[in-house]
Parts: structure tokens; sequence; C-alpha cells
């Protein structure tokens, strides 16, 4: 429990000293547990505070109890995200160790609710950073109005998710991303996908003849087949070094692969549709190509166990929340209740019945917490 303390109190208090009535952990420990027992909502984490006062001050002061709701959305409206957002990706670093080939795939998400037509607001959109091997989220940054992934990325890393030496770093690619002035990124490797990405996919989709012909000597490095939900696919990846020395590729001075991925699918539903599509990717690896195609596959987890979760298990899109630093703020109180739960590697028990069971069982959400912060 010192830990989540200790690190959380790393944050400025953005209020007026003389006016503080409640101190500025309390209302954030409170937050954080409350989220964990499937609070969505400032009226949610007030009702658990004054459900769980009791066992709330065994580590917290409460001088003037439990906060009321106004409190806590004026307070997260008026935290630095940035700040927490820093301290987010310190704690979130210290959890548990990386392995050596972890792949911290990085990816964008948007809180679709997060509108606000009156103020001309529209949803709020950010990147973040996922320890695949882990199931861990390691940051996020927002993604500003007038600009794209690609610029919010380096921020993101800057701040320190993501980078730990060794590691793969996986994420797309937006629509012109390729300066004459700069390589691709640390890592491997990056996906360059249709529209609307029409240039840089142009541009890959030259390596078709030389990668997949029949006359071609470039055998696949991975060749098989994955079956799962009725569904019949062959994944076949080819890698060539060469195709990377091509001129449509001179803006890349650091680039060491491409890779195609050829999928191959059938439905079992009678019909017998097989469908097929080659996706390309840009790698500055030195990693051989059945690493760099395991790091492809493992980048599809932060679609899988982090947007989805966040949108079906705590039911980000349909939060209302409209201040953007309040939402983005919100947000990270997600994702630290997820690093959190996920902890608890138990299989029988889904996250959903984690969450209640740290809402109705106190010894257990002190688990939560002491496991995860005294790393």
């Amino acid at each position: 429990m010192e830990k989540l303390i200790g690190h959380l109190s790393e944050l400025d208090d953005p209020r007026c000293p003389g006016k503080v009535e409640h101190r500025l952990i309390d209302i954030l420990v409170i937050a954080v547990c409350a989220v964990i027992a499937c609070a969505e909502s400032w009226e949610d984490i007030v009702l658990y505070g004054r459900s769980k006062q009791d066992w709330l001050r065994r580590f917290l002061a409460l001088p003037n109890g439990v906060p009321s709701h106004d409190t806590f959305r004026r307070v997260f409206i008026l935290i630095d995200p940035d700040a927490f957002e820093a301290c987010f990706t310190a704690w979130a670093q210290g959890i548990a160790p990386l392995g050596k080939h972890e792949v911290v795939a990085i990816d964008g998400k948007t809180v679709r609710r997060s509108f606000d037509w009156g103020r001309e607001q529209a949803p709020l959109h950010w990147v973040s950073a996922w320890a695949s091997e882990q199931g861990l989220v390691l940051g996020q940054r927002r993604v500003d109005d007038k600009s794209n992934e690609i610029t919010a990325i380096p921020e993101l890393l800057d701040a320190g998710a993501g980078r730990h030496p060794g590691h793969a770093r996986c994420h797309g690619l937006s629509e012109g991303d390729c300066p004459a002035h700069s390589g691709p990124p640390s890592g491997l490797p990056s996906g360059i996908e249709g529209q609307p990405r029409p240039r840089l996919y142009g541009r890959a989709k030259a390596f078709r003849p030389p990668l997949l012909s029949a006359r071609s000597p470039l055998r696949p490095e991975v060749d098989g087949f994955d079956e799962s939900h009725g569904r019949l696919v062959r994944r076949r990846v080819f890698a060539s070094a060469e195709a990377a020395t091509l001129p449509v590729l001179a803006d890349w001075p650091k680039l060491r692969t491409v890779l195609a991925v050829e999928s191959i699918g059938s439905v079992n539903d009678g019909c017998g549709k097989v469908e097929a599509d080659i996706r390309y990717f840009l790698s500055s690896s030195t990693a051989q190509a059945p690493l760099l195609a395991q790091a492809i596959r493992r980048h599809w987890s932060i679609e899988n166990n982090l947007h989805w979760v966040l949108d079906v298990n705590f039911r980000e899109d349909e939060s209302r929340l409209r201040d953007p630093t309040a939402t983005r703020n919100f947000a990270l109180l997600r994702k630290i209740a997820l690093n959190l739960v996920g902890h608890d590697r138990s299989k029988n028990t889904s996250l959903r019945a984690k969450r209640k069971k740290a809402a109705w069982d106190n010894n257990y959400m002190g688990q939560l917490l002491s496991a995860n912060f005294m790393h």
C-alpha cells in the first residue's frame, strides 16, 4: 500500500492550499479503488468511498470524510494530465520486469462518446503502449485534434513508455508519415495498410512481385494454420532485406527488412467462401524473421486485451464525461485498475468477476493493491 501512496504522492496538488478540505492522495486512492470496484462516474466513486469508509481509514487520513462527487470532478479537471501520465508510466515500469523479447504494442483508441458538439469538441483520441506478454499498460498520450497518431507516438516514447532496450515496439503508420529527415521508429515492426494510407501502401505494393511471385526464390519464413472461432486461416510471412534497399524507401535510412503477411481464411458456415489479404510491414530490427512474425501477431493483443476490455468491461465508450482533462485522467484510472486486476492471473475467474470480488471483499482489494505496488 505504501508504494501506491508513494507513486501517487508525486503529483502536485493544483488547488489553493487555504481551501483544501480533502487530501489529494486520499482522493486519488479512493478513485483508484472505486474504479477497480466497477465505478463508472464521480457519483459511483463517492458511493464506494462512503460504503468503504471504515476500511479506507486504515491507510488514509480522511480528515473530513469522503469528498463529494463535485469535489472529485473538480480535482480531476485540475490535475495536470501530463504529470499524471508520467506518474503512471513510472509506476507501470516497476510492476513487473519485461522479458527480452517483450513486444510493446502502440495503437490508438477513440472514446466515442466524449464529444461535446456545443463546444465544437470532437471525441478524444489517444495512443497507448501495451506490454503484450505481461498484459500491462505502460502509458498513454492524447492525440491533438489537429494532429495524428504518428506525432503522439514519439511523445509517448519520450515519456518512458516502451523505452526498454532490446524490446520490440510495434505500431501503425499514418498517411503521409515519411518525412525525408526521419528514419523508422525504433523496434519492430511498423504496419502499413491500405486506405487511408495510400502513399506508403502504394510503395509497399510494388514489393509484391518480388516477394510473392511464383517465380521468386523467396520462400515463406513462417507458414502455419490457425483454427479458432469457426475460422481456418493460413498465414505465410515473407521477409526481404533486399526490398528495404529500394529507392522508394530511401526516406527510411535505418530500414532493414520489409515483410509481407499473407492471410488466407475461410469460415465454416457451409458457404465455402475464402478470403485473402496481404499486409506489409517495415522493420529496423536485426531480429530474425520468425521473431518479427511473432511480434506482428502479438501486436493484436492491444486490440483484444486492452481496447476491447476497456470498451466491454469498463464501458469506456459509453462514458459521457466531456471535459477533456477529466476524461483523460479518468481513462488513466481505468488503466491503473486494469493493471492491478490483471496482475491476478487466476484462470478460472473473469476480469469482471475479479472486479466485483474486489468491491465486496476488502481483503482481496488489499491483495490487489499490495501485490502490484510491492514489486
